[in-house]
C-alpha cells in the first residue's frame, strides 16, 4: 500500500516510516503540513494518508477537505493526539475514513490499515460509540425523515456496522459472505447518501433506522465512551 505521511514532527514521521517499511508497505513521501501534503498527493498518487489534525499553515482537517474533494480515491485516516469530538466529527464530515489516536499500539496501527486498504474504516470501537452518541443527543439526530427504505437484510447489516463490526465479523454473523455484505452496504451507502462507513453509522442513528441500538447496547456504549473520554 502506498502510504503518504503527514505530520509536523518529523521525527515521528520516521518513527511511523519505519514501521510501515516493515510491515511491507511503500512510503511514498513525508509532509509537515496540510498544505505540503495537498501537493505530495498530486505528486505521488497514494493509496492512503496518514494525517494528523492539528499543524501550521494549513490543518490536517483543511487538506483532507480539499484532497478528498480532488481525489476521493484516496483513504485518509486521522493520527492524532486530539481527543476534541469537534475535531473528530470535522474529519468525518471532511471525508476521512478513520481517526486514530496516536497512544494506539503498533499492532492495533497494522489491523487497522490493513482494513483500510479492504475499504474498511480506521475506526476504534470507542469512537464509534462517540459518533452514535453524538447523533443520539443532537436536536437534529432527532424526528429527521427517514432516507429510502431499507430491505430487512440491510437494517441487520446496519446495525452490524454502527456497532463496529467489520465486513468479515458481518458475514460470520449473518451467515452471508463477504462479497454478499460488500453487496450491501454499497446499497445502504447509496440511499443513506453517505460518504464514508463512519458516516453511515452516525445517519443509521440519526434517521431511526437502527431505533434500538442505544437501547441494547447503552452499557457497552457508555463504558467505550469514558475509555474515549479517559484517553
Amino acid at each position: 500500500m502506498r502510504t503518504l505521511l503527514v505530520d509536523d514532527h518529523a521525527l515521528f514521521r520516521d518513527g511511523v516510516a519505519s514501521l510501515l517499511l516493515a510491515w511491507g508497505h511503500e512510503v511514498v513521501g513525508q509532509a509537515s503540513d496540510g498544505g505540503e501534503a495537498i501537493e505530495l498527493v498530486e505528486s505521488t498518487a497514494p493509496d492512503v494518508v496518514l494525517m494528523d489534525v492539528r499543524m501550521p499553515r494549513v490543518s490536517g482537517l483543511e487538506a483532507t477537505a480539499e484532497i478528498k474533494a480532488r481525489h476521493p480515491e484516496v483513504a485518509i485516516v486521522m493520527l492524532t493526539v486530539s481527543e476534541d469530538e469537534a475535531d473528530l466529527f470535522r474529519a468525518i464530515k471532511a471525508g476521512a475514513q478513520g481517526y486514530l489516536l496516536k497512544n494506539l499500539e503498533a499492532p492495533q496501527l497494522r489491523s487497522m490499515l490493513e482494513g483500510v486498504a479492504r475499504g474498511e474504516p480506521a475506526i476504534t470501537p470507542g469512537t464509534a460509540a462517540r459518533i452514535i452518541d453524538e447523533f443520539l443527543l443532537s436536536p437534529e439526530g432527532r424526528g429527521a425523515g427517514r432516507s429510502q427504505r431499507l430491505t430487512e437484510r440491510e437494517v441487520g447489516v446496519l446495525r452490524l456496522v454502527t456497532e463496529g463490526k467489520r465486513n468479515r465479523e458481518i458475514a460470520v454473523e449473518l451467515g452471508i459472505s463477504e462479497n454478499t455484505v460488500k453487496f450491501h452496504l454499497k446499497n445502504i451507502v447509496e440511499k443513506l447518501h453517505a460518504q464514508n462507513r463512519a458516516e453511515l453509522a452516525a445517519r443509521a442513528v440519526r434517521e431511526g433506522l437502527v431505533p434500538d441500538l442505544h437501547q441494547d447496547n447503552g452499557a457497552g456504549h457508555r463504558s467505550e465512551s469514558s475509555t474515549w473520554r479517559r484517553r
